[in-house]
């Protein structure tokens, strides 16, 4: 799968139980949303941040399909990481490869 825009990426995650802001709180303290870090400075305050996001994020992921589900294990989840609070529109492409 992959994600056609420059401020995301695809991550697995635990989601719930606090894993998916502890993603966010993380990111934010080694990607500080302060302007004065980054050249980028159009858009909202810290999307100079949201575009070094791919640096740490890929935007594509590959994820086996086995029988027509994902192989994932039990608290495994793919999640569209885009703090980029600019566009809410996202798409994601995904491509499948028969083995």
């Amino acid at each position: 799968m992959f994600v056609p825009h420059a401020t995301a990426g695809i991550v697995v995650l635990e989601i719930g139980a606090g894993s998916d802001d502890d993603l966010m709180d993380a990111l934010d303290r080694l990607l500080p949303r302060e302007d004065r870090w980054y050249r980028h400075r159009h858009g909202s305050p810290g999307h100079g941040a949201d575009h070094v996001l791919p640096l740490l994020v890929s935007p594509s992921l590959t994820v086996p399909v086995v029988g027509g589900g994902t192989t994932l294990g039990t608290w495994q989840s793919i999640c569209l990481l885009d703090p980029n609070a600019d566009n809410a529109t996202r798409s994601v492409q995904l491509g499948f490869l028969a083995g």
